[in-house]
């Protein structure tokens, strides 16, 4: 059955990769990839060998001593707690992607234009690609990229440009997001699950982080995509088309950032903190809606912003839903190869059979190749579940190197493939970027920048 699962999932993933030549959209094979791995696991619920409980990130003891109804009852509760945890990533993409939708309704990023004189496609990367590595620290690397690709698409109006820019931003996204510990979903994972603290974590990776973003850009930096000055058309309507476009620009950008600060406040989830955020963006986007609508916009021409049409609705109708479907499918889909230990025994066994290559930590033999191969396989599966493995996998105290590296390696190998992150998979969504693009134009710089850091943490955890 566990081998079934494995064909399923890599003939899905194939598909995927292969959308455009197959002219499927890429939701398509993710929902079936995991409607159909979850029912093989429901038909044949008696006979695996093991399962792993990602609640406790362990293998479940005595597994063989449970009954049928037993079996089917750990069954729902594992696919009720995946359904949860993938719930709470769509939910915080929703808001924030409503946010930035409320904003551009009220034209809010045509405020950026007045701070970026630059035409300079160089300073232009250099810029975001600063903003992207800060920004994802403090508001996590998802959100950061739907932000920084939203303002992108109001200063760059060719796509064949702009997705290179989407490019390094994922990149220096993922690289910003690991030296965060609200920066990313597996550094939030480490952090909550007492593996390592927000000094030690800033001590240890920031450095190698920085690098993992500068070379890249650096080097992209020379390449014909980003010589040269960006060509926009001129025209009479740069200027904010409304009056409250800062307004709305600063309160959901400042809602965006609040969220960890309500995380860190209350400890609940970070999709509480952004709903919060939402509803307060949404009360100010009303009543300037009405008051501005009610005033200006009196013509059957312009009567579809009166009243009827607020501006929350006009956003969630812009939201790219295909992308959520398509998010809460892979997700769903690499759950299921978690459950089975697929994962885990996949991490498990690179442990034993490579415990003298690479220079080991400590006394536990665990390689320094085992952590980069874990960074190289969050780009081909997801970063989440290998985390989780190697939480109920190795037993070293907190704030201990391997965490670290774990953490670096983790946060930072999904930039090598599209659908490697959070970020990637946002990216696509909203700029269609084709999956074999990617990885012939920026995977290679990710793998660099991957590597460079990975070799300035190992200089860095011998300082300290």
């Amino acid at each position: 059955m566990e081998a079934i699962i494995i064909i399923v999932f890599v003939l899905g993933y194939l598909a995927i990769t292969l959308e455009h030549n197959l002219k499927i959209d890429k939701l398509i094979p993710a929902l079936v990839m995991m409607a159909v791995c979850w029912a093989i696991i429901a038909i044949g619920v008696d006979d695996f060998t093991q399962w792993f409980d990602s609640a406790k990130h362990a293998l479940v003891d005595n597994l063989g001593l449970l009954n049928h109804e037993d079996r089917v009852h750990l069954m729902e509760e594992t696919l009720l707690h995946h359904l949860g945890k993938t719930s709470e990533i769509l939910v915080f993409l929703l808001g924030a992607m409503t946010i930035v939708e409320i904003i551009d309704y009220f034209d809010g990023f045509a405020t950026i234009k007045g701070f970026i004189k630059t035409k300079s496609k160089g300073r232009i990367l250099w810029i975001f690609a600063f903003l992207a590595f800060f920004l994802s620290a403090i508001i996590d690397n998802l959100t950061a990229t739907i932000v920084l690709i939203s303002i992108l698409q109001k200063l760059i109006f060719d796509r064949d440009v702009r997705i290179w820019y989407a490019g390094l931003i994922i990149i220096a996204a993922n690289a910003g997001g690991a030296w965060s510990p609200i920066g990313d979903v597996t550094t939030t994972m480490l952090w909550i699950g007492k593996k390592v603290t927000t000094g030690h974590l800033f001590v240890y990776l920031f450095v190698p982080s920085l690098l993992c973003m500068l070379i890249p850009v650096f080097i992209a930096s020379f390449l014909p995509a980003f010589k040269g000055k960006i060509d926009n058309p001129d025209s009479e309507d740069d200027a904010p088309k409304s009056e409250h476009s800062a307004t709305m620009l600063y309160l959901g950008l400042g809602g965006i950032v609040s969220v960890p600060i309500f995380k860190t406040v209350t400890h609940l989830p970070p999709y509480v903190g952004m709903m919060l955020a939402l509803a307060f963006v949404a009360i100010f986007a009303e009543v300037f809606s009405n008051r501005k609508f009610a005033m200006s916009f009196d013509t059957d021409a312009n009567a579809d912003h009166v009243g009827h049409h607020s501006p929350v609705h006009k956003a969630l109708s812009k939201i790219e839903l295909p992308s959520i479907l398509f998010f809460l499918g892979i997700l769903m889909a690499v759950a299921a190869l978690e459950s089975l230990g697929i994962l885990f025994g996949f991490a498990s066994t690179l442990q034993k059979n490579m415990p003298m290559l690479g220079t080991e930590l400590h006394h536990e033999g665990v390689s320094d190749l085992v952590v980069l191969l874990m960074g190289v396989g969050s780009a081909v599966i997801d970063n989440v579940p290998l985390v989780a493995a190697s939480l109920g996998m190795f037993s070293e105290p907190i704030d201990n190197e391997l965490w670290h590296f774990i953490a670096y390696a983790a946060g930072t190998g999904g930039s090598m493939l599209i659908i490697g992150s959070a970020a990637g998979v946002v990216a696509m969504g909203m700029e269609k970027i084709d999956f074999f693009w990617y990885l012939k134009n920026i995977g290679w710089l990710a793998l660099v920048g991957f590597l460079v850091g990975a070799i300035a943490f190992m200089f860095t955890r011998t300082i300290f």
